[in-house]
């Protein structure tokens, strides 16, 4: 599957200071210190509708990640999935007749639009399930004694990692308060534990199925992401990405089956997004309650203003999307723009070293902006407003 074409980030020289990332399986800042190589995982979308802004708030803070890397000379090897087939896709189809294979295309294709309109750094590797059955049903051999049967169906058992739950830091009963509303099935019988996760689902009438040694199927959503990261990113990769509601059972099942296949830890920090809502309630496809990034383009919406909207937001936090964000930001991006187009500013160098700063302390995006407002609002006798322009570009992805 190919990717988008992302923007050639421009480099900027100078020191850049330590950076730190909130590990949601240690409760705590970690160094990311990667040498040579930096290694990251995004779990991507599902293709049954178009991009939110939830999603895009999510792949930015991830894009900012990438972004401190590049600007210490690391070379970026980003991974990212795409589920093209599961059971939110096909009912998709079912109900509005369509063929999946062609919503799944279709709905792909908005979404890449969406990120390179928004600047964001595209994946060295975008994969999607279907064209990595083969790396599945591999891992799933892979993992012995822990796969069992179930009327057809594949099943691991989590509890043979003896780490299960370190992850999201849930314990066994707080994980089954919520497993079943989070695409989980505690209560089908046969299953030797209610948290145990399916890794490779038998035929089902009207559904694609594919040839395995496995028999035919098509494998679980865990499964996908622990063996497309294995294959593209090897074992104890940098950074495995996403939104706060993957920590579990998303992430907790995806790193036990890879650990219990390989032996070896996964991720080395689990780096989490918080939620959007709209309306009270987060948004959400079954619900409904979104914005969408093409329909903002489509109304004429500049999409570097929707960037600095989600920008002025902490990626951990978990906020309300309102027009009032929106509005925020073009009077925002106007200033700066103005600013960078006028003799006499400040020089760039001291902002270009207040935003490393800023997204050295764990992608503290709000602070980083805050500094571009206070340098587009100063006077000075330099004509920094090039480089100034540069490094907001390179840093923050805002193309001024």
């Amino acid at each position: 599957m190919r990717s988008w074409s992302g923007p050639d980030v421009p480099s900027i020289g100078g020191p850049a200071p330590e950076l730190r990332l909130h590990d949601t399986r240690t409760g705590a800042l970690v160094a990311s210190t990667p040498t040579g190589v930096a290694r990251l995982y995004v779990c991507g979308i599902t293709p049954y509708d178009a991009t939110h802004i939830g999603h895009a708030a999510t792949y930015l803070a991830f894009d900012l990640l990438q972004r401190q890397w590049l600007d210490r000379g690391l070379d970026v090897v980003y991974t990212q999935n795409v589920t093209d087939v599961d059971d939110p896709l096909l009912e998709r189809a079912n109900d509005t007749g369509e063929d999946w294979a062609k919503l799944a295309e279709r709905e792909t294709q908005l979404f890449r639009d969406d990120m390179q309109a928004l600047g964001m750094i595209a994946p060295r590797h975008y994969i999607g399930a279907v064209e990595s059955m083969d790396l599945v049903v591999d891992l799933i051999e892979r993992l012995g004694d822990s796969v069992y049967p179930v009327d057809g169906d594949l099943y691991f058992d989590v509890h043979a990692d003896p780490d299960f739950g370190q992850v999201s830091g849930l314990s066994d009963d707080q994980m089954l308060a919520v497993f079943g509303e989070r695409g989980g099935d505690p209560d089908r019988p046969g299953k030797k534990h209610p948290l145990d996760c399916l890794l490779w689902q038998a035929p089902r009438d009207g559904e694609p199925s594919w040839e395995s040694r496995l028999g035919p199927g098509r494998p679980g959503w865990h499964i996908e992401c622990a063996a497309i990261a294995l294959e593209h990113l090897g074992t104890d990769f940098d950074v495995q990405g996403g939104g706060s509601d993957l920590a579990f059972p998303h992430h907790e099942m995806s790193a036990s089956e890879a650990t219990v296949a390989t032996g070896e830890p996964f991720a080395q920090a689990y780096v989490h997004a918080g939620m959007v809502a709209l309306g009270g309630e987060k948004m959400s496809k079954s619900k409904g309650n979104l914005e969408l990034v093409s329909r903002l383009r489509e109304t004429g919406r500049d999409p570097m203003a929707i960037r600095l909207a989600l920008l002025a937001h902490h990626y951990r936090t978990d906020w309300e999307w309102t027009d009032a964000d929106l509005t925020a930001a073009e009077q925002r991006l106007d200033a700066w723009r103005t600013a960078m187009a006028r003799a006499g500013t400040p020089p760039a160098d001291a902002l270009v070293d207040s935003i490393r700063i800023a997204l050295a302390d764990d992608l503290d995006a709000p602070a980083a902006v805050a500094a571009v407002d206070a340098w587009a609002a100063a006077d000075g006798s330099e004509d920094g407003g090039a480089d100034a322009r540069l490094g907001v570009d390179a840093l923050l992805g805002v193309s001024l």
